[in-house]
């Protein structure tokens, strides 16, 4: 089922996030319901709170988005209760955008390497090192765990630059080529 992506300025984006166990309700479902929602969505990742629930959980996949000859390098994972352990490497820009926040992209420096541990869909820990751009939409759905979005990561000008359009987000004055749920202020 495609669920409605939550816009900037809904309060739950802001939310830190709480962690679930074994037993939450339908979890295979909304799991399922995650992949469908960010797919039709183009995404590579999507965490819980942009779908209107403050839990700790998010879904990634970078393997859509490479080139054919480094597809193997990518991932496909779901991410449960995650906490970043480290980041290392040196601090790299790169363009991202996110589903909350459409048709807005900025450069965010990020270290070149991460260490999560996490739980997948079967509970089951893990303990592990991604680094590149698997890294990097790691550290981006993370942020939104923590309540954190990418634009507050953006360099002070570019910030002052897209005030305009993150208030017409807000509000609801965009098209977007999926379901979303806006503030409407």
């Amino acid at each position: 089922m495609i669920l409605p992506i939550f816009a900037y300025g809904q309060p739950i984006l802001k939310k830190k996030a709480k962690d679930i166990d074994a037993e939450f309700p339908e979890l295979n479902i909304l799991i399922n319901n995650m992949w469908e929602t960010m797919y039709l969505a183009h995404g590579v990742g999507l965490a819980a709170p942009q779908i209107g629930l403050s839990i700790r959980l998010f879904i990634i996949d970078t393997i859509q988005v490479l080139d054919e000859e480094k597809k193997s390098e990518g991932i496909k994972k779901v991410f449960i209760n995650a906490l970043i352990v480290e980041e290392t490497g040196d601090f790299w820009p790169y363009e991202e955008g996110c589903l909350s926040i459409p048709n807005l992209t900025g450069d965010v420096d990020r270290p070149q390497k991460v260490r999560i541990q996490y739980f997948d869909e079967n509970f089951i820990k893990h303990d592990e090192i991604y680094e590149g751009i698997n890294a990097r939409v790691i550290q981006h759905e993370y942020d939104h765990i923590e309540g954190i979005l990418f634009v507050e990561k953006l360099k002070p000008l570019k910030r002052k630059l897209i005030q305009r359009k993150l208030a017409d987000i807000k509000a609801g004055n965009i098209t977007s080529e999926y379901k979303m749920k806006f503030v409407r202020v």
